[in-house]
């Protein structure tokens, strides 16, 4: 037999370590082959692969905090406190033996499945910077539609104190909510690298970059500085046991954060805040035939791996430009470009039902939903089964979308929504005219050139 297992407890020092030995011990004693996973204060150590998840007949999780559970999906599960494991060790090795098998209601669909292993198939500096701009995200979100309703009262009403437009703007402004986004971005870019200790330094390193001007860019740099850092620390600074519970609490803090802080305003602070401000002007001062090509550029890219690192990085530069607490005609084309994949292949299952299988037809009622909240990834089923057709399909009609959203000038306040944001757009009329329009070509293109399905 082989069993598994995960211990963390809230604080990640004591008891993680205690519940861990203890589980070891009672596997042993019964002949059972075991590993156990901690996540303590230091991060996730011992971490359990694929293929010994894949291989055991049981997994413990003795946890007081939320764990990734995707990867047990299929297994047989034990869900218990870390202090239930440490009363009644003896008796978790049959009670997990006999625990039912865990199956994860999101894993069913098939999205959700395609998300989810294309995360954990990330690696090195896209990792990182994924996992920074999805913490990011909630934060921008929720700041960019509070400063939307405050233009509600009028485009200057937030300057009047007291009122509710002030208030929505001080929760959403660079007092809010947009100025938590580029600590939030840099530290857990540095929690990706370096796990928990990263993320103090990180989000110091991303409080210094907002000093410093450097907005976007300063945050990936101050990320992926102090999360070095801190692993480099992690690595080679090793104290004896007795001291060993003073490291995540005010070693790796203080030094992380100390070392990242003085870098960025002594070397590299300065010249990052130069790049991002050109950046950022050249950006905004583009209009006309520059403004549509990168609009098609931006289509392009959303549509070629539907969720894939191509579409990510374009997604990833899309939210960038909205650092500046504005609305974004990049973001907008990004956004409409990324929802016409899935409302185009929905399109044509309606248009042309005789090209279209029974399962891709109700698929298409699911691609509706996807393509109109901006999941992009809708349209993968479809291109799985037909790539050459559906591919180069959508392309178009995504590049279409981007170019017109650029021409029609529409800009978005929020990174993330679809229709469920429309008020945060300017110029929306024109905006769903450049999204209805992409929708059509790209079912249009698939409805003539896919076959019939008897062929």
């Amino acid at each position: 037999m082989k069993i598994l297992a995960v211990t963390a407890c809230p604080t990640g020092i004591a008891h993680t370590y205690m519940a861990a030995e203890a589980i070891e011990d009672a596997a042993k004693k019964m002949g059972y082959e075991v590993k156990v996973e901690t996540r303590g204060s230091v991060g996730v150590e011992n971490e359990l692969t694929d293929a010994e998840i894949k291989e055991a007949d049981a997994i413990i999780l003795a946890c007081d905090t939320a764990v990734p559970m995707e990867r047990f999906a299929g297994k047989k599960v034990l869900s218990i406190s870390v202090s239930e494991a440490l009363k009644s060790t003896d008796k978790l090795i049959e009670r997990a033996l006999n625990a039912s098998v865990y199956a994860a209601a999101d894993l069913s669909d098939a999205v959700a499945s395609i998300k989810e292993q294309r995360a954990a198939q990330r690696t090195g500096v896209y990792k990182h910077l994924m996992n920074g701009v999805s913490f990011m995200i909630p934060f921008v979100v929720a700041g960019g539609i509070a400063i939307a309703l405050s233009f509600i009262f009028g485009y200057n009403a937030f300057e009047q104190e007291g009122t509710l437009a002030a208030y929505l703007m001080g929760m959403g402004g660079g007092a809010g909510a947009f100025g938590l986004m580029i600590p939030i971005l840099a530290g857990y870019i540095a929690y990706s690298i370096a796990d928990r200790p990263g993320l103090a330094p990180g989000m110091i390193g991303g409080a210094v970059a907002v000093q410093l001007n450097a907005g976007f860019l300063g945050a990936l740099v101050a990320g992926f500085l102090a999360g070095y850092i801190v692993y480099a620390i992690k690595k080679y600074i090793k104290l004896p046991k007795t001291l060993q519970g003073i490291m995540p609490v005010l070693i790796i803090p203080v030094l992380g954060s100390i070392s990242t802080g003085l870098i960025l305003f002594y070397l590299i602070g300065k010249p990052v805040a130069m790049i991002n401000q050109t950046m950022n002007d050249f950006l905004t001062g583009m209009s006309g035939a520059n403004a549509i090509i990168l609009g098609l550029i931006l289509g392009l890219m959303m549509a070629l791996d539907m969720g894939g690192p191509v579409n990510k990085a374009a997604y990833a530069f899309g939210t960038g430009t909205l650092a500046a607490g504005a609305g974004s005609s990049i973001m907008a084309a990004v956004m409409a470009a990324g929802m016409v994949p899935p409302l185009g292949l929905a399109l044509a299952t309606v248009l042309f039902k005789n090209k279209f299988t029974v399962a891709e037809k109700e698929a298409g009622k699911a691609a509706w939903v996807l393509g109109a909240s901006f999941i992009t990834e809708g349209a993968i089923p479809f291109a799985a089964a037909d790539p050459l057709r559906v591919i180069p399909s959508i392309m178009i009609g995504s590049a279409i979308a981007g170019a017109l959203s650029m021409a029609f000038n529409a800009t978005l306040s929020v990174p993330h929504g679809g229709i469920f944001v429309f008020f945060a757009v300017e110029n929306w009329p024109l905006y769903i005219l450049a999204i209805a329009i992409g929708t059509v070509v790209t079912g249009l293109i698939i409805g003539t050139i896919k076959k019939k399905v008897e062929e």
